[in-house]
């Protein structure tokens, strides 16, 4: 755990959407106030009441989550190395393979047709007058 920042713990930003600030949540506008004491008390409820209840759920579900969702994407890296990826590496393969048993059909019945058909109209000249 010797490179695992403590104090930046989503360095590549995949909750940044979540905003739970007590400024991010809750605002007064210009014109509507409460009192500066209970605004304040306000503040001081909220990150209370936000902390704590993070930090119990965390202590309770934080850990056995973690291992269940280590182990969900153990399960898929294993399915995508093991499994998807050669699979799609067969089927490659095998395209390859029809694609060149279509393009030879394609060579040896279209194109006669084509170039007979071209060569027919090849023959027409138009004259603008």
């Amino acid at each position: 755990m010797a490179d695992l920042d403590m104090n930046n713990r989503d360095p590549n930003e995949l909750n940044g959407h979540i905003k739970v600030n007590f400024e991010d949540v809750l605002g007064e506008p210009e014109g509507v106030r409460s009192i500066d004491c209970v605004w304040r008390n306000s503040y001081a409820c909220f990150n209370c009441g936000k902390n704590c209840m993070y930090k119990f759920l965390t202590t309770v579900c934080g850990i056995c989550i973690a291992l269940g969702w280590g182990c969900e994407f153990a399960c898929s890296s294993f399915q995508h190395i093991w499994c998807l990826t050669p699979c799609m590496r067969e089927f490659s393969i095998a395209c390859g393979f029809l694609q060149k048993c279509f393009g030879t059909i394609i060579n040896c019945c279209v194109s006669p047709v084509c170039e007979a058909y071209g060569m027919c109209f090849s023959k027409i000249h138009v004259y603008n007058k």
